[in-house]
């Protein structure tokens, strides 16, 4: 497993729409692992194959807070086929916008369906942290990021800082 580098804010690859995976291949098993471990060493809870520059619809998510009882899930291909009228507030963070925190409003439950790695079919029900962190990834494969849902004043100062903090690192 190889900790990949991420994407960061303003990389337009970040707005780009993933590919499907139409095969579960050694490359997308190991695709998988080193997101995995990218993202715990990040820390962070959710990662989206755009986030380590592929381009394919691949999402890991661990929303456990134990080390020593990790709980990974891979999501391949995932789409949300229910949400709950109900809404929920969470102060979303990503690893592609580092230290940047935001309040985003989304369905407080979802039922999502994705292909795991042993190429089986999955439906699965989610509220709280899981159900906000699906759909923040999904969002990622989509080429949405968490601050297209806060104010334009907000986004468009985010967007300024990173550009200017791209800049000064390219320099």
């Amino acid at each position: 497993m190889t900790v990949r580098p991420l994407v960061i804010l303003p990389d337009a690859q970040l707005r780009l729409v993933s590919e499907p995976v139409t095969a579960i291949t050694d490359e997308i098993r190991e695709l998988a692992a080193d997101m995995l471990e990218t993202m715990y060493e990040a820390p962070g809870v959710g990662l989206a194959a755009v986030q380590v520059g592929v381009l394919k619809r691949v999402v890991t998510i661990d929303t456990s807070t134990d080390e020593d009882a990790r709980t990974p899930i891979v999501f391949l291909n995932p789409e949300i086929v229910w949400s709950s009228e109900e809404k929920r507030v969470f102060d979303e963070g990503c690893l592609s916008i580092p230290e940047f925190f935001g309040e985003v409003e989304r369905p407080d439950r979802v039922r999502v369906r994705y292909m795991n790695l042993d190429g089986e079919t999955v439906e699965q029900e989610a509220d709280g942290l899981l159900a906000t962190c699906i759909q923040h990834e999904i969002d990622h494969l989509n080429g949405v990021l968490f601050i297209d849902y806060l104010s334009k004043l907000k986004r468009d100062r985010v967007m300024k800082k990173f550009t200017k903090a791209a800049k000064r690192d390219a320099a």
